[in-house]
C-alpha cells in the first residue's frame, strides 16, 4: 500500500454512507479510471468534515445551481494564502449536494515538485492544470473546479481579501470547446482565516513554492473564523472555443463580473445583513 498522511484518521459513518452513493466506476480495488482512491477519499473526507462543519462552520448557498450530473465547471474567487477554497468547496458538493459528487481541481504545477504531494493529490482526484486533463475530465462528464487568478489569488493580502485580481481565459475556451456550463461562486472570509500581511517570493523559491505566507502571527495555519460559499445560476456561452481573444475576453469580463457580485451577496451574509433563505428563493 502507498505511503498516505490521511490512513491513521478513521472513516466516519456518514462520510462511508457519501462515498458509497458517489456514482463513480470504481474498479474492484477501489480505484477509478482516472486513479482515484475511493479509500483514500473516505479518510480525506472524514478529516474535511470536522474543518467544514465545527472548525470553519462553513454557510453554504445556492447548491441548487450545481448539476446533480452530468460536466460543470466550477468557477470561483480564490481567497487566502493557500487553497482553503479549494478544500471547501470539495467538502460543499460532498456533504451538502444531493447526490454527493467529486469536485475535481487543477493543482498548481509546483505541487508535482513536493514530497508525496503528487501522488497524494492525484489519489484525492486533483491532478496538475493541464488542458487536457480538464478537456478529459469534462468528456467524461465529471465535476471540474477552477480558480482563473490561479496563484495570484492566494497571493492577495488581507486589504486585497474580497476583490478579484486577473483572470486567465484558458477556462472560458475549454468550456465553448466542451459545451461546459459555468457555475461562479464566491468564497468569502479566507482572507481573515489566513490574514496574509507579507508573502516571502524568495523563501518561497528556496522551497519550490511560488511565495511563502506571513500572517500577524507568522505562519499561514487558519483561524476558526465563519467562511461563506455562495454558487450562481448556471452561464452557458455559445461557440466552439476558437473565438477571438476580445471575444473570450467579454465571455470571461462576464464570470467576474458575475462572481463579484457573489462576492458581495456573501460578505452579507457574513455580516449578517443577508439571510441565506433570501439568496435560496427562486427568482
Amino acid at each position: 500500500m502507498a505511503f498516505s498522511l490521511l490512513r491513521p484518521f478513521p472513516v466516519s459513518a456518514r462520510v462511508r454512507a457519501r462515498i458509497e452513493r458517489l456514482e463513480i466506476p470504481w474498479n474492484r480495488y477501489g480505484l477509478d479510471p482516472y486513479g482515484v482512491d475511493r479509500e483514500e477519499l473516505a479518510h480525506f473526507f472524514s478529516v474535511l468534515e470536522f474543518f467544514y462543519e465545527r472548525y470553519f462552520r462553513v454557510t453554504t448557498a445556492g447548491l441548487r445551481h450545481v448539476p446533480a450530473r452530468g460536466r460543470a465547471m466550477l468557477v470561483g474567487n480564490h481567497s487566502g494564502g493557500w487553497a482553503l477554497d479549494a478544500l471547501m468547496v470539495l467538502a460543499s458538493v460532498f456533504f451538502d449536494l444531493e447526490p454527493p459528487r467529486l469536485a475535481q481541481g487543477m493543482v498548481e504545477k509546483f505541487l508535482e515538485r513536493l514530497p508525496f504531494t503528487a501522488q497524494a493529490t492525484s489519489r484525492l482526484g486533483q491532478f496538475p492544470g493541464l488542458p487536457d486533463n480538464a478537456r478529459r475530465l469534462l468528456e467524461d462528464e465529471r465535476l471540474l473546479m477552477v480558480f482563473p487568478e490561479g496563484a495570484r489569488g492566494t497571493a492577495k493580502r488581507f486589504f486585497e481579501r474580497d476583490t478579484l485580481v486577473r483572470f486567465g481565459t484558458g477556462f472560458v475556451r475549454l468550456a465553448l470547446e466542451t459545451k461546459t456550463p459555468i457555475v461562479p461562486f464566491a468564497f468569502v472570509g479566507g482572507g481573515e482565516a489566513i490574514p496574509t500581511i507579507l508573502n516571502l517570493d524568495r523563501l518561497g523559491k528556496r522551497f519550490g513554492l511560488p511565495y511563502v505566507p506571513i500572517t500577524p502571527y507568522l505562519l499561514p495555519i487558519p483561524l476558526p473564523v465563519h467562511v461563506v460559499l455562495v454558487y450562481g445560476p448556471p452561464m452557458t456561452f455559445d461557440g466552439t472555443g476558437r473565438e477571438s481573444d476580445e471575444t473570450v475576453r467579454a465571455f470571461v469580463a462576464q464570470v467576474k463580473t458575475r462572481i463579484a457580485d457573489l462576492i458581495r451577496k456573501g460578505r452579507a451574509v457574513r455580516k449578517g445583513r443577508l439571510s441565506v433563505s433570501a439568496l435560496e428563493a427562486p427568482r
